[in-house]
């Protein structure tokens, strides 16, 4: 590689830190707030199979200290276990309603076919969409309306902290909230000048006049990224925040590396629309800007070099802030670019998948086409 291709790596990598929203900063996360109003809020939370997690998601979702009207909906989505028995046996079930999904219409994706169930179990001015495997903290809602109150946003979501415990979640799970980050700055997201739109699915309250504009759910009833989705649809006719939770977290493992590299392939290929030529583009973008620095300090020499440790360090230093998050050491930075090797290889795996027709099976879920 030549000094010239590493002098704008380089440059690239100046841009991405100092003008790409601060994606790697740790930006705001929401605390305990008080409230002036109390509007209602309806739970909805789609499972399926979710034995291991749903008391503990579902226990703290009825433990809230939301002083205003709050139900819980928890809608089965065809689980084999004792998902929707463990939920009815929590202390509180009174304000739990369990109900099973219907026959999923053509068209539509799975979980998003659960939701929509929950979302018409109630007439609630807000919707607080989550999934069976967050726990929150009692006063996570209280902090999530308040936040709405102030902003007057139509979704606020955060990135949920998830589980970091074991080897493989110590070395990918950090990377995988940096490149959304990367790839959705949340600043960006949170300023209405700008289109970038995103959101994290595992906690999204959602104002429900704002969703039917929309069509409901409906507007999105196909979409496998449906977070995401979601936020798209909403941003170009009212306000929407993301932020870091300090106050939820995933509690469902992944304890092999296998583990997280079906995770990515399940929906790695959907955000780059199935489409060949974005696959290319990206996993060339990422090969630049991740592995030719520490292949220049490796194997160049002169200039190459220099630039290379210097676009290396800057990658090294834009991850610390995800590692603190994470109250990881410092030690993972330089690892940067082999783990995101890992994403990359798993991409193309996803891509494969569609491809040669091997749909990536997720809860008894075929995802060649549909959940």
């Amino acid at each position: 590689m030549t000094a010239a291709l590493l002098a704008l790596i380089l440059l690239a990598w100046l841009w991405l830190f100092f003008r790409r929203g601060d994606f790697w900063a740790d930006g705001e996360r929401l605390a305990p707030a008080s409230l002036e109003a109390h509007p209602s809020v309806a739970v909805v939370v789609p499972a399926r199979d979710e034995a291991a997690c749903v008391g503990a998601s579902i226990g703290s979702l009825l433990a809230q200290d939301y002083a205003g009207p709050l139900s819980v909906v928890l809608v089965d989505d065809g689980s084999t276990d004792d998902t929707a028995a463990i939920a009815r046996a929590l202390p509180g079930a009174e304000r739990l309603a369990v109900r099973a999904a219907g026959p999923r219409p053509e068209g539509w994706a799975g979980k998003l076919w659960a939701v929509a169930e929950g979302v018409g179990a109630s007439d609630s001015e807000w919707l607080l969409l989550t999934d069976a495997d967050i726990v929150h903290d009692p006063a996570h809602l209280s902090a999530l309306m308040a936040k709405a109150e102030r902003s007057g946003a139509d979704l606020v979501s955060e990135m949920v902290e998830l589980n970091c415990r074991s080897l493989a979640e110590r070395a990918l799970v950090p990377a995988f909230v940096y490149l959304f980050a990367l790839l959705y700055p949340f600043a960006w997201v949170n300023d209405p000048e700008k289109p970038t739109a995103a959101a994290a699915g595992g906690t999204m309250l959602v104002r429900r006049a704002a969703l039917e504009r929309l069509g409901g759910i409906a507007a999105i009833r196909g979409a496998l990224i449906d977070d995401v989705a979601l936020a798209r649809a909403l941003k170009p006719t009212g306000r929407i925040w993301l932020g870091h939770s300090q106050l939820a977290r995933s509690i469902r493992p992944y304890p092999h590396f296998a583990d997280i590299w079906r995770m990515i392939a399940r929906s790695a290929y959907v955000q780059l629309d199935h489409s060949p030529l974005w696959l290319a583009l990206s996993v060339a973008g990422l090969f630049l800007l991740f592995l030719a620095p520490p292949l220049a300090v490796l194997c160049g020499a002169g200039l190459a070099r220099l630039f290379g440790l210097a676009a290396w360090a800057l990658m090294a230093v834009s991850f610390l802030p995800t590692l603190r998050r994470y109250r990881l050491t410092p030690a993972w930075a330089p690892w940067l670019p082999p783990i995101v090797l890992f994403y990359m290889a798993a991409t193309l795996g996803s891509a494969c998948n569609h491809h040669f027709g091997h749909g990536v099976v997720w809860k008894r879920r075929s995802y060649r086409d549909r959940p």
